[in-house]
């Protein structure tokens, strides 16, 4: 059941996500041009779209036959994906980041302030979307942001914690990336009508999947190249979230060397010294065995599910999601 790519089994994806687009910028047009332009920014510099591709691919595993979407399908891709969008225009905030998809970050471009309030703003649309498809998805999205918050408070509690446990990191992507990866399944299942044992099994794919992706971008952040990230390589490092690669070096018999280097702001050498250290041990290895653990969790889910190529399509975002970190860190 391997495939690499969605789109061989969803034809109809390329068109359903291109109605994703023009919605997302249907939704954040405001009277005010430069509230629009802030707002879109993120927007216009494109992405991976992988949660609606999950929204709009849960929906379809309704049938068996690859058709358009269904409106309310669409509105709900949007509306997860806005959420997105929102979180990441805080996290720049939080990080200081200046880059963000290879263009200007919100924040660096038109400061701090003004980034937050279009996060905020970017948030409150996804409500309104959500609230247009029924109370029980305006209030999975509401528990879903709240999760968002939760986990990504817990990472900052323990920014350049060289304690850091496997444990705490596992909570913290779990509401700041998983959460929003399984309620983009649910949403779909639910806008579709599926019924409920078919949706919480695409719910546990979307989590699962969510784990395995966080896991998958940490070790990205360590092996791939600034070109390939669309932002500085080892960023995790220098703004101290010690993801797991870096946890399980820690426990290792580099673990002294490297915990020398941690544990506050790093100057450039460290840095890069720290990131050999890392992927010099088996701390990489050990973390993609992890991510494929929970990968595998969620195309167990999917047995449970008939055939159809909403079905096959997320299996095979799994397969890819793998595949493209074995090769990146070989």
């Amino acid at each position: 059941m391997a495939v690499t790519n969605p789109l061989q089994v969803m034809p109809s994806m390329e068109g359903d996500l291109a109605r994703v687009e023009s919605g997302l910028l249907d939704a954040v047009r405001s009277a005010d041009p430069f509230l629009t332009e802030i707002a879109s920014h993120l927007i216009s510099a494109g992405g991976k779209r992988v949660r609606p591709g999950f929204s709009i691919a849960a929906a379809a595993t309704a049938s068996r036959t690859d058709a358009p979407a269904s409106t309310d399908a669409v509105t709900g891709a949007v509306a997860v994906e806005l959420v997105h969008l929102g979180s990441l225009y805080h996290d720049d905030v939080m990080d200081e980041a200046v880059v963000r998809r290879t263009v200007d970050s919100v924040n660096a471009r038109w400061g701090n302030h003004k980034a937050i309030l279009a996060g905020d703003y970017l948030l409150a649309k996804a409500s309104e979307l959500a609230s247009s498809l029924g109370v029980e998805v305006a209030s999975l999205l509401a528990r879903t942001i709240a999760r968002l918050c939760e986990g990504q408070l817990l990472e900052l509690r323990h920014s350049f914690d060289t304690t850091r446990t496997e444990e705490s990191y596992l909570q913290a992507i779990e509401g700041k990336t998983a959460s929003l990866l399984g309620t983009s399944c649910r949403i779909g299942g639910l806008v579709a009508d599926i019924p409920t044992p078919h949706t919480d099994a695409l719910t546990t794919f979307g989590h699962s999947y969510g784990m395995a992706f966080q896991i998958v971008d940490d070790v990205l952040d360590l092996v791939a190249t600034e070109e390939e990230l669309g932002k500085p390589a080892g960023h995790d490092i220098e703004e101290g979230v010690y993801t797991l690669p870096v946890l399980y070096t820690l426990e290792g018999p580099h673990g002294a060397e490297l915990r020398a280097l941690l544990g506050g702001p790093v100057e450039p050498e460290a840095r890069a010294r720290a990131i050999e250290i890392v992927r010099e041990g088996d701390g990489i290895a050990r973390a993609i065995r992890l991510a494929a653990e929970f990968a595998d969790r969620g195309r167990e889910a999917l047995r449970t599910l008939p055939d159809s190529p909403g079905v096959v399509g997320l299996w095979a975002a799994a397969d890819y999601l793998l595949d493209s970190v074995e090769a990146a860190a070989a």
